[in-house]
């Protein structure tokens, strides 16, 4: 007889115990993980939900604040250059933010594999120190006669988006294996809805700091002339933004630390039943971890370890699972649309300075003004557009459903940039009518592609696999994010005169990127509709549905009329 444990109310009740008598692992598995999928909504998945999205506040906070902070570098280590003084080379500017991606790509992959390897719990926290540590070290960084601050700062970013790119395969499989599956999509969106806050939050310090170093701002007119009092404010205030970064990294950590692991991790992966099922109770509990009583943990763990029917993960098997169209496609799928909205959403950023120019933010008559208005402008942009879409995702996701959402957002995305491409002359005479599309396609790119392809890649993949399936498809769209910024920034510029900042081709990389959503819209026929459906039940390990895999196959889910081939019972 299975022993029992002492404790639960009916605010924590005790899951332990309703299955400490059954012996089979399979059937312990199955009905724990339905006690997660079905649990009502509650304040233990209110936390999960802030732990993670704190991750993505500070990593959308750090990817934005350096859009805001280049200019100043200009001030800074570029005021004695012959040409264009105070203001930082095209190339450096693109060498600091293809940076960060660079190392995203790096550490998507790279965590995504380790997650499912040595456990979700045991990385979970690592990728957030490296991001703190890398930004208090950027926010230190100075020149000297050996290095530049350019490689100084790209070393740093590279290590900062090492850890950003953990970030995201950690943070959606983490939720995903925690959620309700009745409100999974949308406590999934909420973690990466995040991101607009980070966006404004940098924004909002920008202006802040910028307000507080006024009086030294207004003794410059422009760029070139900001030295003396003017260039050391500005030296101080790119390090204050920069460096607030590390500020609600340090305040998430210790709870990333002291997350449980997840259960679904412990059954399928660890193959630990009963660690997982204490793990279960710790989580609804609020508690690090399960403490099982260790000699029945041995005991059940060298029993169940040759009557669990989850496959082992491997290399062959990976390859076996992938190799069968069926999952092969979701992969290819869910990485194909990610790389085709990036270059899209990161190419429309070259948009930006007109787009501010339109609204009357990109000039100044002094430096304050300069700074003070380029904080205000973008955080227009990111209320307009970006924050709206992220928040209507999170309310109408598990509704609607996440398939719906992404063709709907690559339709309007498609539209969009047609009309801004092909009529891009006329629209340049309209002030109104371009930052209007430009707000529009920013809520449907958030309200569409940019959070769907974060969320089903969390969910639509084995338990076994899931890190390094949404690792693989988050570095796909980085992948486009960079040629974005490398191929399609010098790209707008075709036909320019040397050393001016116009971009007579602008319309036509437009018409590329309707092209690019176009694609987008084709690759999600490859991913299936995760709404109200159980994370096993999308790994094709539940007989009687469309995705179900002998191979994948669960002794779980077995009926009562069918024999267990690992033990010889029936469960």
């Amino acid at each position: 007889m299975a022993r029992t444990t002492a404790g639960g109310n009916a605010a924590f009740h005790n899951f332990h115990n309703d299955y400490a008598h059954i012996e089979d692992p399979n059937e312990r598995r199955r009905l724990a993980l339905a006690e997660i999928d079905k649990a009502p909504f509650g304040w233990y998945h209110v936390r999960a939900v802030v732990v993670a999205g704190i991750g993505f506040f500070t990593d959308a906070y750090d990817i934005f604040a350096i859009g805001l902070v280049t200019s100043m570098l200009g001030v800074v280590y570029w005021q004695s250059a012959k040409t264009k003084p105070g203001v930082i080379p095209t190339d450096s500017d693109t060498a600091i933010k293809v940076a960060t991606s660079g190392g995203t790509v790096l550490g998507q992959v790279g965590f995504g594999m380790l997650a499912d390897i040595v456990g979700r719990k045991r990385m979970y926290g690592l990728e957030l120190i490296l991001i703190i540590f890398a930004t208090l070290a950027q926010s230190l960084s100075s020149a000297s006669p050996a290095i530049s601050v350019v490689g100084l700062i790209i070393f740093w970013r590279v290590l900062m988006g090492i850890g950003i790119g953990g970030d995201y395969p950690l943070s959606s499989i983490i939720t995903s294996e925690f959620a309700t599956t009745k409100w999974r999509g949308a406590m999934m969106g909420a973690v990466f809805a995040m991101q607009g806050i980070g966006q404004l939050a940098a924004g909002l310090v920008a202006l802040i700091v910028t307000t507080g170093f006024k009086e030294s701002l207004l003794t410059a007119k422009d760029a070139k002339s900001c030295d003396g009092v003017c260039q050391l404010a500005v030296d101080k205030m790119w390090r204050v933004i920069i460096g607030f970064g590390a500020v609600p990294g340090c305040i998430a950590l210790y709870y990333r630390l002291t997350i449980p692991e997840t259960p679904r991790y412990t059954f399928d992966v660890a193959r630990d039943v009963e660690k997982a099922g204490e793990d279960t109770k710790a989580y609804i509990q609020g508690k690090a971890e399960g403490r099982p009583d260790e000699v029945r943990r041995v005991t059940v763990l060298a029993d169940s370890e040759g009557r669990l029917e989850t496959p082992k993960a491997s290399w062959r098997d990976f390859i076996a699972h992938y190799s069968q169209w069926k999952f092969g496609k979701v992969l290819l799928g869910t990485a194909g649309s990610w790389f085709f909205l990036d270059v899209a959403f990161y190419g429309l950023g070259l948009n930006n300075v007109i787009i501010l120019g339109a609204i009357g933010y990109a000039k100044g008559p002094n430096m304050y003004e300069v700074f003070r208005r380029n904080a205000v402008g973008n955080l227009i942009l990111v209320c307009a557009g970006a924050v709206p879409g992220y928040w209507v995702t999170v309310f109408t996701v598990d509704i609607l459903g996440r398939k719906p959402i992404q063709f709907m957002g690559f339709t309007m995305l498609t539209i969009l940039f047609i009309i801004i491409g092909f009529a891009y002359d006329k629209l340049l005479k309209h002030n109104g009518a371009l930052l209007a599309l430009y707000v529009l396609a920013q809520f449907f790119f958030n309200f569409g592609p940019n959070a769907t392809t974060f969320i089903v890649p969390g969910e639509c993949f084995p338990t076994r696999y899931r890190s390094t399936s949404h690792g693989i498809s988050a570095a796909s769209g980085k992948i486009g994010a960079i040629i974005a910024q490398v191929v399609f920034g010098p790209l707008r510029q075709r036909g320019a005169p040397p050393g001016s900042s116009d971009s007579p081709w602008l319309n036509h990389v437009m018409e590329i990127f309707a092209l690019f959503m176009l694609c987008g819209l084709f690759t999600t026929f490859l991913i299936p509709e995760t709404k109200r459906k159980t994370l096993e039940e999308l790994a094709g390990e539940v007989p009687g549905t469309a995705n179900y895999d002998p191979g994948s196959r669960s002794a779980a889910y077995k009926t009562n009329s069918e024999p267990d081939s690992g033990s010889g019972e029936k469960v």
